[in-house]
């Protein structure tokens, strides 16, 4: 008798990693404002570029015991209240940002968004791993990426039509995603389970492997996060308008769910997908360095959110193979911390880079891609046991 084939690359996946799913894409639809943060700091309170980098290099910062918070509590207080936690807490900055008129307040309301920001990642993450076998879970995070994606396609035409507006409307929409995404997980998600307190402390740090994957991570989220605040300040450089962010970032989704459609990506084991995707990555990121036109820009978005989409999963899914099961939240939490990292150094490169010019910042991120590109076999000597 033949094995029946799945009729679709998703089937057979937990109840509560739709519902996940379902309640991150709320969020996702609103949540366009990381982008267009520099700019509103820059247009709307009237801070130099220096100024701007220090800013949103401050709310990188408070990301990182953002992400910490998140791990402890997910293990602790349990999944579902620390998902509503965070949404929370990012509603009520959100919405501070929005109804601020001086530069010190909107400040005070970015660290408190970086505070917060990243509290319901490690859970969310977590109770993806909590539900699914090993071998589902690149499906899982994909599905959630191409949910997220899908989102994303709305939410850029929604950044590319509020942006002829006033940018602080991104805020609003955003804060009101969170608390429909709260409600929905509070509602909705299984109840928490209580862990033991002997179970409470594993040597997370003394994983090797989670170290060099944390090292690997941050330096690749640091070239992802130069993409998504450098771009708008480039455009701004270019002379281009503002609403081009917003549809360079809708193509970027619409490519990420096209894409795993179409292209076998799940059935590449995780470092050859890195691989491709690091080359893809360093193609898209030297077209950017020389674009001049959004024609332009937009064929270098369709090369990097390609090499995203052999990328992001892949990442989650061997952080989450080596966590025990009691930890699972704090090892994606010191995982994660490469996105904290990450989002401190970028903006203070992007805005050094850009005063030398567009060319340095997106050919040094390319080299960089490459590199690790070439890496990737060294990598799997190290990580495949996760």
């Amino acid at each position: 008798m033949s094995t029946p084939t799945r009729i679709a690359p998703w089937s057979g996946l937990s109840p509560a990693v739709w519902i996940l799913v379902v309640a991150r894409t709320v969020n996702r639809i609103g949540a366009f404002t990381l982008p267009f943060l520099g700019v509103v700091l820059t247009v709307e309170f009237g801070a130099s570029l220096t100024e701007t980098g220090l800013i949103v290099a401050l709310f990188g910062a408070a990301t990182i015991p953002s992400r910490l918070l998140g791990g402890q509590l997910a293990d602790r207080l349990g999944r579902r209240r620390t998902i509503v936690l965070g949404l929370t807490g990012c509603a009520v900055a959100q919405l501070w940002i929005a109804v601020s008129t001086q530069l010190w307040s909107a400040v005070v309301a970015t660290l408190l968004l970086g505070l917060a920001f990243e509290i319901y990642e490690p859970p969310s993450q977590a109770t993806i791993a909590d539900v699914t076998e090993p071998v589902d879970r690149p499906r899982a995070y994909g599905l959630l990426g191409a949910a997220m994606a899908a989102a994303g396609v709305l939410a850029g035409l929604l950044a590319a039509a509020v942006s002829h507006w006033d940018l602080r409307w991104l805020f609003v929409a955003d804060a009101l995603s969170c608390l429909a995404c709260a409600a929905l997980v509070a509602k909705a998600l299984p109840a928490d389970i209580r862990r033991h307190r002997e179970q409470a402390a594993p040597a997370v740090w003394r994983d090797r492997r989670l170290v060099l994957l944390l090292v690997s991570g941050t330096v690749f989220a640091t070239v992802y996060m130069q993409l998504i605040i450098g771009l708008p300040l480039t455009l701004l450089e270019q002379g281009l308008p503002k609403s081009g962010t917003g549809f360079i970032l809708a193509v970027s989704a619409v490519t990420l769910i096209v894409g795993q459609r179409l292209l076998r990506v799940r059935h590449l084991d995780d470092f050859r997908a890195m691989t491709v995707g690091y080359i893809l990555l360093a193609a898209g990121l030297a077209v950017t360095a020389f674009s001049q036109s959004l024609t332009a820009f937009l064929i270098a978005t369709l090369l990097w959110s390609l090499g995203d989409l052999f990328l992001l999963t892949r990442y989650l899914t061997l952080a989450s193979g080596l966590a025990p099961d009691h930890a699972r939240g704090r090892y994606l939490a010191v995982f994660g911390l490469s996105w904290g990292v990450a989002t401190t150094i970028a903006p203070l490169t992007v805005t050094q880079l850009l005063k030398i010019g567009p060319e340095a910042l997106w050919l040094s991120s390319a080299v960089v891609s490459v590199v690790l590109a070439i890496l990737q076999p060294w990598f799997r000597t190290r990580l495949a046991r996760a």
